[in-house]
């Protein structure tokens, strides 16, 4: 009868073994390799490589059980990956050299090539991966191959997303990580894909972020403070009144406004080439046009009005005149799209009108401002003292 090896986890060449630390509460990996015997003397040429991962000895809850499972998982997928290294080494097997790079590397370079302007969203995405990693595994982040990405590995990335984000962010996110992921699978880094079947729920009836009422943006408008950067606080300004993304309201010049029938007119840059309603046409009163002002002598109406700093430093600029104003809100820029649309609903706008003005192009997107709406009104009546009759 054969003898069974105990600290075996997974055959082939190299194996995978387990053997237990000082400590006795955990087990070290290892790979062993075979490399042949010396027929003279009937001994065996073997190599170890001890793996930075460990397993819990004696696991006592389900966190620590799918904490081994996981790290099994991976253990498994470096052995694969020793052992077409080996072959190719020993046997003369033909394995692309390119199909070992680490992910991050892969992000990296994916975002150095991506022309398109959602890269700020895909880098948010490779720098969330990253933080998950940190505490996901205890393999060095920068080590992890790409083939090593399990699916159980997006399934806790996803939670962890939902554990940070709010709303739709986590989705927003994950679906820019799986455009990297689908990168990575064309350029032939992995063969399978990690995310398939694999989901990031969002509501997207409910609003989650903070608004403005129309009382804070008056106070917000109120407010100066020294070194403020005016290019920043009046595109903030634009958009509080007019719903523009950051994006958008980036780029706009001169040409885009019609200043005899007081009309901006703009193409959106999220929906630009795959929507019907990429084109938006916005009325500007009188407060808007002097926010706009005139060409610049010198220049021309291709001149960009808001010479805006990057995303990161415009939303730094608001939290920081936001929290000088009094307001105890958390403002991201994105917040200014969704003030101007709830308050405008609150002034009594219908939800088409809405809907055309902030470029939806169903009205599935707007109804969730219309809920805030609800919500507001019944804070409102709530808030009043408790009829006693």
């Amino acid at each position: 009868m054969p003898r069974v090896n105990k600290n075996l986890i997974e055959g082939g060449n190299p194996k995978l073994l387990k053997f237990p630390i000082k400590n006795g509460k955990e087990f070290s990996l290892t790979l062993e390799y075979y490399r042949g015997y010396d027929r003279s003397t009937g001994n065996s040429f073997r190599k170890r490589e001890k793996l930075p991962l460990t397993l819990i000895a004696n696991p006592r809850d389900p966190v620590q059980r799918q904490q081994n499972k996981d790290t099994i998982e991976l253990a498994r997928k470096i052995r694969w990956e020793r052992e077409q290294e080996f072959l190719q080494n020993r046997e003369g097997y033909r394995l692309r050299k390119e199909r070992r790079i680490s992910f991050l590397d892969f992000c990296q370079s994916y975002i150095d090539s991506y022309e398109k302007k959602d890269v700020r969203m895909i880098k948010l995405a490779r720098d969330r991966f990253s933080d998950f990693l940190k505490e996901y595994n205890r393999l060095p982040a920068a080590q992890l191959q790409a083939e090593e990405i399990t699916p159980d590995m997006v399934r806790r990335f996803v939670t962890y997303l939902q554990s940070r984000s709010k709303g739709e962010g986590a989705r927003t996110i994950y679906k820019r990580f799986k455009k990297i992921i689908k990168a990575c699978m064309e350029q032939g880094y992995m063969r399978n894909d990690p995310c398939k079947g694999i989901g990031c729920a969002a509501d997207d009836e409910v609003l989650t972020k903070d608004v403005l009422s129309q009382e804070e943006i008056q106070q917000l408008i109120a407010t100066h403070y020294p070194q403020e950067n005016r290019n920043v606080r009046d595109a903030f300004i634009f958009c509080l009144y007019t719903g523009m993304r950051w994006c958008d309201v980036k780029d706009i010049t001169y040409a885009n406004v019609d200043f005899s029938n007081k009309l901006l007119r703009f193409e959106q840059a999220k929906t630009k080439g795959h929507s019907s309603k990429s084109w938006v046409t916005t009325p500007l009163n009188d407060g808007l046009l002097q926010l706009i002002g005139q060409i610049p002598k010198g220049k021309d109406k291709n001149t960009v009005i808001f010479r805006l700093p990057s995303y990161e430093s415009s939303c730094k600029s608001v939290k920081h005149w936001v929290k000088l104003a009094g307001i105890d809100k958390h403002i991201s820029w994105h917040c200014a799209r969704h003030s101007f649309a709830v308050n405008i609903l609150n002034n009594g706008a219908n939800i088409k009108t809405v809907a055309s003005l902030l470029g939806h192009s169903s009205l599935r997107h707007t109804e969730k401002y219309t809920r805030a709406v609800d919500k507001l009104k019944e804070d409102a009546i709530n808030s009043l003292p408790e009829l006693k009759l």
